[in-house]
């Protein structure tokens, strides 16, 4: 059985959309390596030919288009809506529709409430009739889901900014919660950076409700225009959902008597919060969600469209945009600079590149121009941990991230740069600082340490995606393959940070994958960081894990994993083949010493047939992660360098990390890099 052409699993389920034709010939080939070196000599071509002049790397990053709904629901808030960007955003937008009217949040996905709702008042926005095909399909579908009611929080704010929906009828947040010590619970810094740059702003907007004249009704988005909002019932007091829902009614109590100078004074520390967290390119975070909530908070505060906070972050979001040939303007919700650029050097230099390369030393310039020597909010729970990190975005100087840095050790090491003391100074601030950034349960998250608390997932206003930065499998693992190169494998962080990951180790041999999909990059994440780190291939962890890929393993020889695994096991390793998950798949394989097997060549010989001739591969389905399920992100770069990765390695096997001497002199250059003051 095959395949459907959108990548829903059909009749049969998961394991039908990762079964296709058998190439078992292509595997056993005699001249296999020879047709991976061509494929690997294409690919290099390709990705050098993609580099900036000023030495980075960009692929565009698509997710949705909730994204282009909100940016144009923005732009007639403000009252800078234009004709040029309102049709070209509208075709895009039209384009992504499925057959049965709803919009998906990923490529093969199924229909999406929220997203359906946002798309469809996009499309009313630029004209187009509701009793078009088109929107007659979407309205339905949106009735048949329960209509607006059932639509997440987010998206009611955006319609009550307009009088869609009442600001009554949405859940409270208010701006005093920005004056709640670090250390109760529920304050700002107990949310994940990304969920506390949009929260602030939100409090401002949430106390100000406004509204602005609606160009059109949006009755037939209702199930019952008459009663748009039918109650229902409470939890139970028994369980937290019972009892924050009860806490959301003490705060529409509150919102009505709040004093007015408490309530005045907290919404202009929130304004400071904003302004003194706006990045030097005008956006906040380097995201487009805090960007525009932050937007409307300043406007709401008095900022006039001329202010230079205003002009600036305006300035940005436009930057955000892509612009197709087709006409068409997609928005980006976040851009990659820094992450694409330290995986495409890994990708050259493990394909052969030489280390001297100017290519790869110009890369090395600029991610060492990107380091962040600045605290950040990170240091509110590391205050006494120096900066030295790096971002994933071009500006995000308060947000450096564990994983990029990580990674972009890892890409400097591979390169002999014309200044070698300038590296060895960074890439040792660098590891200071993720030694320090380490959680008390022995692992990394992604910006912050122990942002664990319990709480702001039950709030009602959090009924979208990940709002918390608890560690992870694949963060982890790629800092515990960073401090074996840095020859700190025996360091006690790193030990543990192992311990913690072989306890975390799934029943059927792989690992969760928080910014990946999914299992399939949470296992290639992590094997190769054991075996840096010196643990033996014959290891039971490593074992099962090999046993599990091989088992998943689809007929074409690739490997694919549906997002759909993160909610429904029966997806868990399923899916149509990718280029990237392939690849994936292959690192880890790779590094348990599995060269020679059947999967192996079989997998390559996947990469070898279904690249093009001008060394790209194609690949519309979403493979990276912003929140699991909920906000899946298709990086158009990863196509290009983890296969370039996977096949680098095959044919000239693993990079090694640093040993005797040089692992000495580099754990030496870290010394004293985590001291008990600096990791809490």
């Amino acid at each position: 059985m095959t395949a459907t052409t959108d990548g829903s699993a059909g009749a049969s389920g998961p394991r039908a959309a990762a079964a296709s034709t058998t190439y078992a010939s292509d595997a056993a080939a005699p001249d296999l390596d020879g047709a991976a070196a061509l494929a690997a000599e294409r690919a290099v071509d390709d990705l050098l030919a993609r580099q900036d002049p000023a030495g980075w790397w960009k692929g565009d990053l698509e997710t949705n288009v909730t994204m282009d709904a909100e940016d144009l629901l923005l732009r007639q808030f403000l009252g800078i809506l234009d004709a040029d960007t309102l049709r070209a955003s509208a075709l895009h937008i039209r384009r992504a529709q499925r057959e049965d009217g709803a919009w998906a949040t990923f490529h093969g996905g199924p229909g999406e409430l929220s997203a359906t709702v946002e798309a469809y008042v996009a499309l009313r926005l630029a004209g187009d009739p509701p009793e078009a095909p088109h929107m007659a399909r979407a309205s339905a579908w949106v009735r048949a889901g329960g209509g607006i009611a059932r639509a997440r929080v987010f998206t009611r704010i955006w319609l009550a900014l307009f009088g869609w929906w009442r600001w009554e009828d949405l859940p409270e947040v208010p701006p005093e919660l920005i004056f709640l010590p670090r250390w109760f619970p529920l304050n700002i810094y107990d949310f994940g950076c990304w969920a506390r740059q949009t929260i602030v702003p939100l409090t401002v907007v949430s106390a100000k409700r406004p509204v602005r004249p609606a160009p059109f009704s949006l009755d037939e988005l209702h199930t019952d225009p008459a009663r748009p909002n039918p109650p229902r019932p409470l939890a139970p007091l028994t369980g937290w959902d019972g009892v924050f829902q009860r806490l959301d009614k003490a705060l529409r109590v509150y919102h009505r008597i709040a004093p007015r100078a408490l309530r005045g004074t907290a919404m202009n520390v929130a304004a400071r919060w904003i302004v003194e967290r706006q990045e030097n390119d005008g956006c906040w975070g380097g995201i487009q969600p805090p960007a525009v909530y932050s937007l409307i908070a300043l406007h709401l505060l008095g900022y006039d469209l001329g202010h230079p906070v205003m002009r600036a972050g305006l300035e940005s979001l436009d930057r955000f945009a892509v612009r197709r040939e087709d006409g068409s303007r997609m928005i980006e919700a976040c851009q990659s600079p820094v992450w694409d650029t330290c995986l495409a050097t890994i990708a050259l230099a493990d394909a052969g590149l030489r280390p001297d390369h100017p290519a790869l030393v110009k890369a090395v310039d600029w991610m060492l121009d990107e380091e962040i020597t600045r605290s950040g909010d990170w240091s509110v729970r590391r205050p006494g941990l120096p900066p030295g990190g790096w971002a994933f975005e071009f500006h995000n100087d308060n947000y450096p991230d564990i994983d990029d840095t990580a990674e972009v050790l890892l890409a400097l090491r591979r390169v002999d740069h014309p200044d070698p003391a300038r590296v060895e100074a960074a890439v040792a601030r660098g590891a200071r600082w993720t030694l320090g950034m380490q959680s008390r349960n022995g692992a990394w998250g992604a910006f912050d340490a122990d942002n664990t608390s319990p709480f702001p997932d039950k709030l009602p206003f959090c009924d979208f995606g990940e709002v918390t930065d608890p560690p992870s499998a694949d963060v982890t693992a790629h800092v515990v393959e960073m401090l074996a190169y840095e020859g700190q494998a025996e360091h006690p962080r790193a030990r543990r940070g192992i311990d913690w990951l072989l306890a975390e180790q799934e029943p059927n041999g792989a690992w969760f994958g928080r910014w990946g999909v999914n299992h399939v990059y949470g296992t290639a994440s992590v094997l190769p960081a054991l075996t840096a780190a010196g643990m033996p291939v014959s290891h039971p962890a490593i074992r099962r894990a090999v046993a599990w890929l091989g088992s998943v393993q689809n007929e074409d020889g690739g490997w694919g994993e549906d997002l759909r695994s993160y909610h429904d096991p029966a997806w868990i390793g399923r899916g149509v083949s990718t280029a990237s998950q392939t690849a994936w798949a292959l690192i880890s394989l790779l590094a348990a010493g599995e060269r020679d097997s059947e999967p192996v060549r079989r997998g390559v010989a996947w990469l070898v047939r279904t690249q093009a001739e001008d060394g790209t591969w194609d690949e519309p389905y979403f493979t990276g992660t912003g929140f699991p399920w909920d906000f899946s992100i298709n990086y158009h770069l990863y196509r290009q360098v983890f296969p370039l990765t996977a096949l680098g390695r095959y044919l000239h096997g693993e990079p090694k990390p640093a040993t005797g001497a040089l692992a000495r002199a580099r754990a030496r250059a870290a010394a004293g890099a985590a001291r008990p003051s600096e990791a809490g």
